[in-house]
């Protein structure tokens, strides 16, 4: 059940888009435990400012796709390997859009509550991420 519901995170909210998805998803408690570099690090989202975060990055790249390459759940974890790609068609914040292709990569722990995704650990080659961008 919990690795179905990392799945559908990452297919149906961050690939696809469908921010509805949010509500069944997403617990009204999202807490971004360790994300270094995200701007949101350290703070509790409820649902509406965790769309937000979707659609700045969705914006930023519009075709944005997460691919899991592997996935381990222990007790209230879910613990992610995964790999990102998509075209830097819309600004970030200091990096204007470059139309450039990007491929990154990353590893994420969720933390589970109550059957909805509470939170999460993060790390992402940013390093990786801006030397694409400004290469």
């Amino acid at each position: 059940m919990e690795k179905k519901l990392i799945t559908n995170l990452h297919e149906i909210i961050w690939n696809q888009g469908t921010l509805a998805a949010v509500d069944t998803i997403v617990s009204e408690a999202y807490t971004i435990f360790k994300d270094a570099g995200d701007a949101w690090e350290g703070l509790t989202l409820d649902r509406d400012t965790y769309r937000k975060r979707v659609l700045y990055s969705r914006n930023a790249f519009p075709d944005l796709i997460f691919k899991i390459e592997t996935m381990v759940h222990e007790k209230d974890l879910v613990a992610v390997i995964w790999k990102a790609k998509g075209t830097h068609l819309g600004n970030l914040t200091g990096l204007p859009a470059t139309g450039k292709k990007l491929s990154f990569e990353g590893q994420t722990v969720y933390k589970i509550v109550d059957g909805l995704v509470a939170g999460h650990w993060q790390t992402v080659d940013r390093l990786g991420f801006i030397q694409q961008l400004r290469g």
